[in-house]
């Protein structure tokens, strides 16, 4: 097995960036999600709410990011100083203000007040202790540091896919793209689809990982990236397929267990 591609999010539900290489630190690849956007309440906001995120470009520009999106020109964005707290999957986290010129550009997109945030110390927040150890971290993903996915699992979804279109007399539909499951690492050459479900620890070239659980899945597999529009699947098929305690799953979450580089074409190994 080969990992076959790295992927990292600047700022949580915005887009993504496929990197040849990447730095795997305890929390995360670097750079992954260390922004996310709130809205009116100081809630967090991602594109389960409002799809239009998924528009939004973040690059990474020495101590800020530069945002690009279909309304405004782009904006360089430095963190300031101010702090609050927000509430990451049930976790409390302090988190910095990006400021007001951030607020704006990111409010003009959706129509209404938002604000950008910037997780400045990553090792604040720690994952979920039912599925990790006492000093495990987590940056601003939902629960935990990395996502795997792998080619074989999407390449048998999306023949389920398919099965369900014809059964239900619709016109069969185009693949669906791995990104729409926002992973971090995908991998090539496993030999079943969906053994991945029962790895328990992995090495991708020189780096360890631990898996913490199976990656329940939300309705923002469901939305067109090019659209931005929600459709049914596949929560429609994994629910047929792959439904279990309630949820539908695909990928599987990892813990890192040392830090180091991976490049794409790295081998993947089962411990």
């Amino acid at each position: 097995m080969k990992l076959a591609s790295i992927h990292f999010y600047p700022v949580k539900s915005t887009a993504g960036h496929e990197v040849r290489e990447a730095e795997v630190q305890p929390w995360g690849l670097a750079g992954d999600r260390r922004y996310l956007v709130t809205d009116e309440r100081g809630d967090v906001l991602t594109a389960r709410e409002e799809p239009r995120l998924l528009a939004v470009v973040a690059r990474l520009d020495g101590d800020g990011l530069t945002l690009t999106g279909p309304h405004a020109d782009p904006l360089r964005v430095t963190p300031a100083e101010s702090m609050s707290t927000v509430t990451v999957a049930r976790t409390p986290v302090e988190v910095t203000d990006c400021g007001d010129d951030a607020a704006r550009w990111l409010s003009g997109l959706v129509g209404r007040p938002l604000r950008l945030k910037w997780l400045d110390d990553p090792t604040r927040r720690p994952v979920n202790p039912e599925y990790g150890r006492p000093g495990d971290r987590v940056s601003l993903a939902d629960g935990y540091p990395l996502l795997l996915t792998s080619s074989a699992s999407l390449a048998r979804l999306n023949d389920w896919i398919v099965e369900t279109a014809l059964e239900r007399g619709e016109e069969a539909p185009e693949p669906l793209p791995m990104h729409r499951f926002r992973p971090n690492v995908v991998v090539d050459g496993v030999d079943t689809p969906f053994a991945e479900d029962k790895w328990e620890r992995v090495r991708i070239g020189a780096v360890n990982f631990r898996v913490s659980k199976g990656c329940d899945r939300c309705v923002l597999t469901t939305i067109d990236t090019a659209t931005y529009t929600k459709g049914k699947e596949p929560i429609r098929t994994l629910s047929r397929h792959r439904k279990w305690d309630g949820k539908v799953w695909f990928g599987i979450n990892l813990i890192p267990d040392t830090p180091g580089r991976i490049a794409q074409g790295d081998s993947v190994t089962i411990l």
